[in-house]
């Protein structure tokens, strides 16, 4: 199994997304502890934000300069991930986006604000811009999260401003006398855009409430994020069956969650998944990104057939996915993988 595309959770992982760069013989990683960040050269920083936004460079490349990227600190990196929310790959500027709530950069804001605003793009981009500053957790937005929950013509983007609403008001009262915040971290090492379900409740319990079409969406992500981090077997075989629910922000991160876990139990519904032309090109992604984490042979073997997908979105994921396994399994130095491209068995 490989690592997920989006949660990058170690030091080695993250010097191997520089290194596939070509700049391991200079690089310098420190670990800059609980912060999730890393120092490095202005050379590379330099490199890297040039590589993200250089459009004629293939997607897997960009993509990687990303993910490094998000792990920097300071105006350089923000600026060159502001630039890609921009961008004219809908899949890049939406990474873009959650690589800004992840790091929970305040100064990210303005331009989360102006994405979401803006109903001419795609809605997976403005959706993810959501989703960022629900991440941030700035309460100054709330009256713009409200507004676009009641009025935005976008489902998906509209439940998405429900959860950081709900998010930014737990986050709030998690806060104790001294004004510290106790908010639970993910095993996962992901920003989520709920607290998990209490640790009391039960797999039927959680189950349950994932797959009502009644509950609130903060209360189902919170269901899918409890059983995620129980991990078992009856936790899986729940979330792999709320794949089915009517809301497709809700399986989008269905099949987020279960590329995190990389259990190889989901594959037959992730494929069904991403050979359904007619589901929302969002949830394909996931599911593509899911599979390419799973990376068992009949994952691998989709994935490449979709890479002619019409849908760019789907595409492009399908592209990012292999490049990166491709790197993961090679076993080559890196300066091998830059002059010679790996291919997957």
């Amino acid at each position: 199994m490989a690592p997920t595309l989006r949660t990058i959770s170690t030091v080695g992982r993250e010097a191997f997304l520089f290194s596939a760069l070509g700049f391991h013989t200079e690089l310098s990683i420190v670990a800059m502890a609980f912060e999730n960040s890393f120092e490095s050269t202005p050379e590379m920083e330099k490199f890297l934000c040039q590589r993200l936004l250089d459009r004629s460079q293939p997607i897997a490349e960009r993509f990687r300069a990303l993910f490094s990227l998000r792990n920097l600190r300071g105006p350089g990196p923000r600026e060159a991930l502001l630039l890609a929310t921009k961008d004219s790959s809908n899949l890049l500027a939406h990474e873009a986006a959650f690589a800004l709530g992840q790091m929970q950069d305040l100064e990210a804001v303005p331009t989360l604000v102006e994405i979401l605003k803006d109903h001419s793009l795609h809605p997976i981009v403005r959706h993810e811009a959501a989703e960022a500053l629900g991440a941030i957790g700035f309460e100054g937005i709330v009256p713009l999260l409200e507004n676009t929950l009641a009025l935005d013509p976008a489902v998906e983007v509209k439940e998405t401003c429900e959860l950081a609403l709900r998010r930014i008001r737990e986050k709030k009262n998690a806060g104790n006398e001294d004004g510290q915040c106790h908010v639970e971290t993910s095993p996962f090492l992901s920003v989520d855009p709920a607290l998990p379900a209490s640790l009391s409740s039960s797999v039927e319990q959680l189950r349950e409430v994932l797959l009502c079409e009644e509950e609130g969406m903060y209360e189902r992500y919170s269901a899918l994020f409890a059983l995620r981090n129980r991990g078992d077997g009856p936790a899986v075989g729940a979330i792999i069956d709320s794949l089915s629910g009517k809301s497709a922000l809700l399986r989008h991160e269905v099949a987020y969650v279960l590329g995190q876990l990389q259990n190889k139990a989901a594959s037959a519904a992730l494929s069904q998944i991403l050979r359904n032309a007619n589901e929302h090109p969002m949830v394909r992604h996931e599911a593509a990104e899911a599979l390419g984490s799973i990376a068992d042979s009949e994952s691998v073997a989709l994935l490449k057939e979709f890479t002619m997908d019409p849908e760019p979105i789907v595409s492009q994921s399908c592209e990012v996915a292999l490049s990166m396994l491709e790197f993961e399994r090679s076993g080559k130095s890196f300066e091998y993988l830059f002059l010679q491209t790996p291919q997957v068995q």
